[in-house]
């Protein structure tokens, strides 16, 4: 049928009597369908014959957007700069242009284009803020993308000031001021008010902005409802994998398998997949990577698929008719993610795992792999998700390679005898109440230094001015530039005590260290990303160093700081222990993943499957959001479920909430 339909269109192209609104149509429907070589072509033929067309200009605009689906950048930027040439007040030419120069590794060109664009709209009209908008969102990804970040941020605010109900712009808004340890986070002014940032937070930068357990639930619920969506397509048939007798099917999708934190934690656990148990099928959904762990995962896995070129309904039936029975996300609400991938149910199962720390708040997502510190059985109100539980959440590989050139202090810029604490987290794990913590522990440990991730050299400068400010002087403050991860392990062991952030806290970082013989120091709140740390070093077999409260925290870096020869036995417990500790147990881990695998399959053979509790999440959200989250440090609350009852309590007399699992409301009680 479709068949049909392309040749007829293509033999009425030729003849000059098909009309640009029922080729655009046709062209669709082919891409629809599968066959965007087939647009591609249709789109060519009628461009070759309807050279005098007065749409030709729009027809080439879509041509260059399927050029470019198909991956085709150089034809589709011939495509728009013909069509600027044709009609030079058409902006979305220059939007799209400016995309495909970017995507092949050009920024100025780029910022170029989308500046033309700014130059050109004098008038103000709905059109021209929608593309003058488009301008300045597009530039601010490129120059943050170079590391300009204080540009970046000022081209989102003049947008956000323009349209403020843009929330991918106000994601990234708010993920650039983390970046950048701009504090506060959440500022509004005139044009922005708290609830529109609050409500356009990503659920990644949400973790590491509060430990509010509830409201990143509800983050999660409104990003899942908003920004992923429902699909208009039907759901695909689940046939093959509910039919089909043999190996438990097992499909990752991940963008990670390749050179990245994630990459790193996940290599060994697909090599060690009992495969008389479990068949496994790893679907690649990131940029093409040629680097030896990319390789060593397409090496030790059974099926390898790479789903980057795909759309998502492409992909999802590619996953059904592989007869996949669990599918795990291992991205979740991150950059690369394919949520809306998942959104399309191509399994009868599906987990939420490693990739994003914290609970999905989607109706798809059945289940969340953690551990039992991680997730305390009484934290399960906060996830949506069913709790699965492994003897700890987070794999390791036991086979990264640390290279042999061990820098010495002197090397690195730290002091040969003093106290050196380390945190290589993210900048964007850094706030307020954290440097404030470390500066602290500074001013008690006489001489010590803090190592530091390098940031941008805006950020840097901004933490030593904040620290001078605070009577820290500015180069006890040391930044370790970004090296490869072979030398970055090796240096580490120059640290005598790495101090986690918090909320959001170690997870890689963590675990390299501990590798590394070197002790962490950690505060678990009540959110996923705060417990992470925790349950590693308690894994690593040194639990003592896991703090309940932050005067805790500091009290014990200060007196290991002060007397280092106490932090000498926990060097040598993670030593020692290294090939005996349920941290980097990997075949222990991967036995337990197989279990719990089984016991998901079994749960939805027997019809037993809960479904996701998505109750309320509106009203948590609407509460959540109205909280001054840079001025009160959540986990330091002693009664959060009273705290957040009683603001449920007011709104219940207003607004009645209908009781759930998590908080009952009844009237003013709890």
């Amino acid at each position: 049928m479709v068949t049909d339909v392309f040749s007829s269109a293509l033999i009425q192209s030729m003849a000059r009597n098909f009309s640009a609104t029922d080729l655009i149509r046709t062209a669709e429907t082919l891409k629809q369908s599968g066959q965007a070589e087939s647009a591609v072509t249709l789109y060519a033929t009628w461009i070759r014959h309807n050279q005098d067309n007065p749409l030709l200009y729009a027809i080439l605009f879509n041509y260059s957007v399927t050029l470019s689906d198909a991956n085709n950048l150089s034809s589709a930027r011939e495509c728009l700069e013909r069509l600027i040439s044709i009609n030079p007040d058409f902006m979305p030419a220059y939007i799209n242009l400016g995309r495909i120069y970017e995507r092949q590794g050009t920024v100025g060109p780029a910022i170029v284009q989308w500046s033309a664009v700014l130059a050109k709209l004098a008038s103000v009209n709905g059109a021209s803020i929608t593309f003058k908008t488009t301008a300045l969102n597009q530039s601010a990804r490129a120059l943050e993308a170079a590391n300009h970040d204080e540009s970046a941020e000022n081209m989102l605010r003049q947008s956000l000031e323009l349209d403020c109900h843009q929330r991918e712009v106000a994601q990234h808004f708010i993920a650039l001021r983390q970046r950048q340890c701009e504090w506060p986070v959440i500022s509004p002014w005139e044009r922005v008010n708290q609830d529109v940032l609050m409500r356009g937070i990503s659920p990644l930068s949400a973790a590491a902005y509060t430990d509010d357990p509830l409201l990143h639930l509800a983050i999660a619920w409104n990003y899942n409802k908003m920004d992923v969506g429902t699909p208009s397509l039907p759901m695909i048939s689940w046939d093959r994998a509910t039919e089909s007798p043999g190996l438990l099917r097992i499909g990752y999708v991940c963008s990670d398998f390749r050179e990245h934190a994630l990459g790193h934690l996940l290599a060994e656990v697909l090599e060690l997949h009992d495969r008389s148990a479990v068949e496994v099928f790893a679907y690649y959904c990131g940029p093409n990577a040629q680097d030896p762990i990319h390789a060593r995962f397409k090496a030790t896995t059974d099926h390898w698929v790479s789903i980057t070129e795909m759309d998502d309904a492409t992909a999802a039936r590619r996953i059904a008719a592989d007869g996949i029975q669990i599918l795990v996300d291992l991205n979740g609400y991150t950059r690369e993610g394919r949520t809306k991938l998942f959104a399309l149910r191509p399994a009868p199962v599906i987990a939420n795992w490693l990739g994003y720390p914290g609970t999905m708040g989607s109706p798809y997502h059945q289940y969340i792999i953690a551990d039992e510190w991680i997730i305390p059985e009484d934290h399960e109100i906060y996830y949506s998700e069913k709790v699965m539980r492994l003897p700890c959440y987070q794999p390791t590989d036991r086979k990264r390679v640390v290279s042999s050139q061990r820098p010495s202090r002197r090397d690195v810029g730290l002091p040969e005898n003093q106290t050196v604490y380390c945190c290589f987290n993210g900048a964007h794990k850094i706030n307020r109440f954290t440097f404030d913590r470390w500066l602290m522990i500074l001013s008690m440990v006489p001489e010590s230094v803090l190592w530091l991730l390098s940031s941008t050299e805006a950020t840097n400068t901004r933490l030593k001015n904040y620290a001078a400010q605070r009577g820290i002087v500015p180069e006890r403050l040391v930044f370790a530039e970004k090296v490869a991860h072979a030398a970055h392990l090796a240096r580490y062991t120059l640290a005598d005590l790495f101090l986690d952030t918090a909320p959001y806290g170690a997870h890689t970082t963590a675990s390299d260290a501990l590798w590394m013989g070197v002790p962490v120091l950690t505060m678990s709140g009540r959110s996923f990303a705060s417990r992470v740390c925790g349950s590693l070093v308690r894994a690593a077999g040194i639990s003592e160093l896991i703090c309940a409260s932050a005067e805790e925290f500091v009290d014990r870096a200060v007196t290991l700081g002060n007397d280092r020869a106490l932090i000498q036995p926990y060097r040598e417990k993670l030593l020692n222990g290294r090939d005996s500790c349920s941290l980097f147990d990997m075949p222990l881990l991967v036995r337990h993943l197989e279990q719990l695998y089984g016991q998901m399959w079994g749960e939805f053979k027997d019809g037993d499957m809960d479904q996701p509790d998505l109750a309320n999440l509106d009203v948590y959200l609407e509460v959540g959001s109205q909280v001054q989250h840079d001025e009160i440090e959540v986990q330091t609350i002693k009664d959060y479920h009273g705290w957040w009852l009683e603001k449920l309590a007011h709104r219940h007399k207003f607004r009645p909430i209908a009781p759930d699992r998590r908080l009952f409301v009844d009237g003013a009680a709890g």
